[in-house]
C-alpha cells in the first residue's frame, strides 16, 4: 500500500512499527527501538515517500503575482524611507491581498 507523509504522520508508533516490520530495507533496521520522531523519516525513506508536502497553485498565474509583490515591496521600501504612512498602508494591503490570493488557490 502506498502511503503519504501525512498518513504516516497521523499513525501511532505501534502502527508505524507494524508497517516497518513488513518493509525489507536497511533504513528501518532496529525499528522496534526507535521512537516516532526517528522512525518516521526512516520509514519514509524506505518507502520512497517524500517527507515534505508539495503544494501547487491552480487557477492563477503565481509567477506574475510574485513579480507584482516584488515590485510592491520596492514601493514599500521607498514609502518607509519617505515616511509616507498612507502609501505604506496602501502598499502593505495590496501585498496582503495578493498573498491571500495565492493561498486561496493552493491545492495539495
Amino acid at each position: 500500500m502506498a502511503y503519504s507523509f501525512q498518513e504516516l504522520k497521523g499513525k501511532t508508533i505501534q502502527e508505524l512499527r507494524d508497517i516497518a516490520k513488513d518493509v525489507k530495507h536497511e533504513a528501518v533496521q532496529g525499528y522496534s527501538q526507535l521512537n516516532k520522531e526517528h522512525l518516521l523519516p526512516l520509514l519514509c525513506r524506505a518507502l520512497g515517500v517524500d517527507t515534505h508536502g508539495h503544494y501547487h497553485v491552480e487557477g492563477i498565474d503565481k509567477a506574475a503575482i510574485k513579480a507584482t509583490i516584488r515590485d510592491l515591496k520596492k514601493k514599500r521600501d521607498t514609502a518607509v524611507a519617505a515616511h509616507d504612512h498612507d502609501a505604506l498602508k496602501s502598499v502593505r494591503r495590496q501585498i496582503h491581498r495578493l498573498n491571500r490570493q495565492i493561498r486561496a488557490h493552493v491545492a495539495p
